[in-house]
């Protein structure tokens, strides 16, 4: 897949993006090593049991049968025929998931997947704010010149997908309120959360209004930090906790498929235990909402992950090979070897302390990495080079990757285990 580029480092030139974004979509088909792949954008990630279930059946009419979830909470189809765009676009639009041609690729919005509000007592109903969010962007002729990498993230207070660092975040506040924060800023613009959305809305035609009038073209707001005022307000770092696997306090099951890929016959046991919708999160699993706990063992033995307290908390990894023609490694199956075979990753380093997040990539371009601080796997060639990275607020600061390890495969599940206990 297409690479999610690195945050710019202070002091590094300014990139001006000469060409347009190779982001694919559901109508532009990305050529990949195992055949053409398709992303279906889902503002956030919400799905009917209808539309879960068409997505299945075209991953097995026309691709690998595993439809994939991405870091943001979108769909992927993977091994498709190259010829095969002009049935996925009917079966995409029967199905609803392909209300504007011209807008596809832009309708990037995440949401956060629990089953209420946010602590803030008051807090907004963030899906709401995504629907008229997708509707107005769908609406906009101007719309159009967006990245398909430009990302909105609409957070209900908790905090979680703020910590995601998009172009534009909503953050409901109590009593009507709402922070508007763009990029990486520390700070934000307060907004009345009744016309939140009109306000992201204004922000990205701001973006896309002051790089044209430098002369500049960017695709994400943190290329060109100083070139919108960031707002008054103060933020704390963003690191809102993510849900938890399994029944959820509020109501409903969060589940997650190993990597976020899942069989077709997965997506059906999925519609078979959600209540009629399913919420897609950034992290790549699945919220159930309004599902009883009782189903969560059917999931299990259907092959989700469905309790924390294990290695593959915060686990990712790219496509690697043989999907990948620019990967150096099959890295899921040797991430899934290491994750499995580790006994004594249930934990962080000190009582209730979490791990940190971990992320295999087959190359340097790191596709899907996670934001923030995390233990960078990186494929070789001979084996793998194991380093901390990331920093505050997200920033993808290379410190820590000068003390990167060398290790052969069978030395990586070690070394891994090591870094993610880092304080």
């Amino acid at each position: 897949m297409p690479p999610e580029p690195d945050a710019v480092v202070a002091g590094a030139a300014v990139p001006d993006r000469a060409r347009s974004d190779a982001c694919p979509g559901a109508l532009r088909l990305h050529t990949a090593d195992d055949g053409a792949l398709a992303r279906v954008r889902l503002p956030g990630g919400v799905l009917t049991a209808r539309q879960a279930l068409a997505l299945a059946e075209a991953a097995e009419a026309l691709g690998d049968g595993r439809p994939e979830i991405t870091s943001r909470g979108n769909v992927q189809l993977r091994g498709l025929a190259s010829d095969c765009g002009g049935e996925l676009a009917e079966r995409l639009r029967a199905a609803g998931l392909l209300p504007s041609d011209t807008h596809e690729r832009v309708r990037n919005i995440v949401a956060s997947p629990g089953p209420g509000p946010g602590p803030a007592e008051g807090s907004a109903d963030v899906r709401a704010w995504a629907r008229a969010l997708d509707a107005a962007l769908c609406a906009s002729p101007w719309a159009t010149g967006l990245s398909g990498k430009f990302l909105f993230a609409l957070d209900d207070g908790r905090g979680d997908v703020a910590a995601l660092d998009a172009d534009v975040t909503l953050i409901a506040g109590p009593a009507g309120t709402a922070l508007l924060r763009l990029g990486r800023a520390a700070t934000a613009r307060p907004v009345p959360a009744g016309r939140a959305v009109e306000a992201a809305l204004d922000a990205a035609r701001e973006f896309l209004d002051a790089q044209r009038a430098a002369g500049l073209r960017a695709w994400h707001l943190r290329e060109l930090p100083d070139l919108l005022p960031p707002g008054p307000v103060p933020l704390p770092p963003s690191a809102g906790p993510r849900l938890p696997l399994g029944a959820l306090p509020g109501g409903g099951l969060h589940v997650g498929p190993r990597f976020g890929a899942a069989t077709a016959g997965q997506w059906r046991a999925l519609v078979d235990a959600a209540e009629g919708e399913l919420r897609l999160t950034p992290w790549r699993g699945a919220v159930l909402p309004g599902a009883p706990a009782d189903r969560l063992p059917a999931l299990a033995a259907a092959g989700f992950r469905t309790a924390a307290g294990t290695a593959w908390d915060g686990a990712s990894a790219c496509t690697g090979l043989p999907g990948c023609a620019k990967s150096r490694s099959d890295v899921r199956a040797d991430a899934a070897r290491a994750l499995d075979g580790s006994t004594d990753l249930g934990a962080g380093p000190q009582p209730g302390a979490a791990l940190l997040p971990v992320h295999w990539s087959g190359c340097e371009r790191r596709c899907g990495h996670p934001a923030g601080r995390r233990v960078d796997v990186l494929a070789t060639g001979e084996g793998y080079r194991v380093a901390v990275t990331g920093g505050p607020q997200g920033r993808d600061a290379v410190q820590g990757r000068d003390t990167a390890v060398e290790v052969t495969n069978e030395q990586m599940a070690a070394a891994v285990a090591a870094a993610r206990r880092t304080t």
